[in-house]
């Protein structure tokens, strides 16, 4: 995780101008509400960044609800405060340090890090109560005809914004995790659901932990 807080760190502020973009503002709404959260429920974001989204999930559960936030970077932590009033946490999502359960769980533009999502998944829905949601919001390969002439723009975004440019197959690796984090999300949850955003660039899927 080490490389990870470094790139972060260094580009926490563009992230940050970037997240809050209007038209990633509704993306983010999108996800915050797929998670069908009630108010004055529990809520975490793992990975949470500059805080983009604990506005949009504070809205969701109302003042007497709780948002946590989690990043494994203290500067993008340090630009979250203040956003939603949400307690924000340092820590690994890969084994967060979260005691008690939730009623919902958000992954946004962070399952693509993870060595084996699959596991991370599986440890994330266990912190849900049953009833209620996980929701994932990532890039992904378009699967629209018209795409595919700007596929190396994608591939050259997803290559820009990895912690490890010294893989040779950065962008197909990164489509492997983003499917396999999909696919284990769809095997441990029921009611799963699933659509596509920003001209089929953008996955967004949840499913109810039984």
């Amino acid at each position: 995780m080490g490389d990870v807080r470094a790139f972060y760190g260094r580009w926490a502020t563009i992230y940050d101008l970037l997240a809050t973009l209007p038209g990633v503002r509704s993306w983010r709404r999108a996800a915050a509400a797929e998670l069908s959260l009630s108010r004055g429920a529990t809520v975490v974001e793992m990975g949470c960044g500059t805080g983009a989204n604990l506005p949009h999930l504070r809205s969701a559960v109302g003042s007497e609800g709780r948002v946590l936030g989690l990043d494994v970077t203290r500067k993008m932590l340090n630009r979250a405060r203040g956003r939603g009033d949400a307690d924000l946490l340092w820590g690994d999502a890969t084994r967060p340090p979260l005691s008690g359960s939730t009623e919902g769980l958000l992954g946004c533009f962070v399952v693509g890090m993870f060595a084996d999502p699959r596991s991370v998944v599986d440890e994330w829905c266990t912190l849900v109560e049953p009833g209620h949601r996980v929701a994932l919001l990532h890039f992904s390969r378009s699967q629209r005809a018209w795409a595919r002439p700007i596929d190396a723009c994608y591939r050259a975004f997803v290559w820009a914004s990895s912690t490890d440019k010294r893989q040779t197959d950065v962008a197909d690796s990164h489509e492997r995790r983003v499917e396999d984090a999909y696919r284990r999300l769809a095997d441990r949850t029921v009611d799963y659901r699933e659509r596509r955003l920003a001209g089929g660039y953008l996955r967004l899927a949840s499913g109810r932990v039984e």
